[in-house]
């Protein structure tokens, strides 16, 4: 008999529940060929869920995933002109997705950036820059920093509209991230990219200051050090030179998108948002009001996000790396979706529901194997 696990579905706005509906039939083969049980519980939450219960995170949404061992998230957000409906406190990102981090304080986010050779011609990058594949995994702290500080605007003595937002960190904060960082350095290849900015920053200052302390426990670890500007660069130039990447919240917002780019597309770019003792998954793009309904969205980043869940909060390694082979081999086998479609004339493009089928139909005979 397998194990049970209680999982929360929050589908999302816009291109959410499309991808999600594809995303969750891998619980259901894996309860079919490894007799796992997967207690999918669906919640409300977002834009949606605003409009029908008056919050975009409500309180039952909040016990599901309180009692839940993982959470897996769609994107969520409608369009600029539907989100004026939405009081700006309730608006998604500021009533859904920040409180959920703040919630179960997600503090290290893991941000895959992976294209095989094979898939290497999705990228915009010349051939012989990336003829390897891209392998880089970011690590950015998720719960600190400009986003979670003190804000405040208002007009001033001379009559002047003003905002004041406040970069804070402390240590502890600090040290939490980079741990895990080293931890997956250690892992990997032994090299860890530290981005920072402490040319200008104070924060950055005492950001090196903190992983300076921690390496003492990686002397395995080689650090190198960039700045975040140089970094930006670097990724276009010669992603190669990079494994694990560390930084702080607002750099890894910018750079993992960046890093979306060098791929192709968002719709490659899975994560793991982890917590002290829960964890959400999610992809890292947006909810594309503008194609929703049409089932033209890449489900890749979502499925990815149940593979990334299955090894980090379920323990099911061997599971997750099939479902990793089984959406690789989709697109190695010359398929692809309608956001990569300029990555190869020969490649034949599907639909979201098909290359969810596809993926299906490889994973099963993986598991069957």
């Amino acid at each position: 008999m397998g194990n049970a696990y209680k999982i929360a579905v929050l589908a999302g706005d816009a291109i959410g529940p499309e991808i999600m509906a594809q995303a969750v039939r891998v619980f259901d083969l894996l309860h079919t060929h490894r007799d796992h049980a997967f207690d999918l519980i669906e919640a409300p939450f977002g834009a949606h869920a605003y409009f029908s219960h008056g919050q975009s995170f409500p309180e039952e949404t909040q016990a599901i995933c309180d009692s839940a061992d993982a959470i897996l998230k769609g994107p969520v957000g409608l369009s600029f002109e539907d989100s004026q409906k939405i009081p700006p406190e309730e608006q998604a990102e500021r009533g859904a997705i920040l409180p959920l981090r703040a919630r179960y304080q997600t503090f290290a986010n893991f941000r895959p950036i992976y294209l095989s050779p094979d898939m290497a011609h999705f990228s915009p990058l010349k051939p012989e820059i990336i003829k390897d594949g891209i392998d880089i995994l970011l690590i950015r702290e998720l719960v600190g920093g400009l986003y979670f500080g003190p804000k405040e605007r208002g007009v001033n003595a001379e009559g002047l509209r003003y905002v004041h937002e406040t970069l804070a960190y402390d240590e502890a904060q600090i040290r939490r991230v980079l741990k895990v960082a080293f931890e997956q350095a250690q892992a990997r290849s032994c090299r860890l990219h530290n981005i920072h900015k402490s040319n200008v920053l104070m924060s950055s200052l005492l950001w090196n200051e903190v992983l300076d302390e921690v390496r003492e426990d990686f002397p395995s670890v080689e650090v190198i050090p960039m700045l975040v500007d140089a970094a930006a660069t670097a990724m276009c130039l010669n992603p190669g030179q990079f494994d694990v990447m560390v930084m702080e919240n607002m750099f890894g917002d910018i750079l993992s998108d960046q890093g979306g780019g060098i791929l192709g597309s968002l719709g490659l770019m899975p994560s793991a948002c982890v917590g002290p003792d829960k964890a959400y998954y999610e992809p890292s793009h947006g909810s594309a009001p503008d194609i929703a309904g049409q089932n033209i969205a890449n489900p890749y980043s979502m499925i990815g996000s149940v593979a990334m869940l299955l090894e980090m909060s379920c323990g099911l390694k061997e599971e997750s790396e099939l479902v990793w082979q089984a959406m690789k081999s989709v697109f190695e086998a010359g398929y692809t979706t309608a956001d990569l479609k300029g990555g190869g004339s020969s490649a034949n493009t599907v639909t979201t529901d098909v290359f969810g089928d596809l993926v299906i139909e490889k994973l099963d005979a993986l598991l069957k194997a």
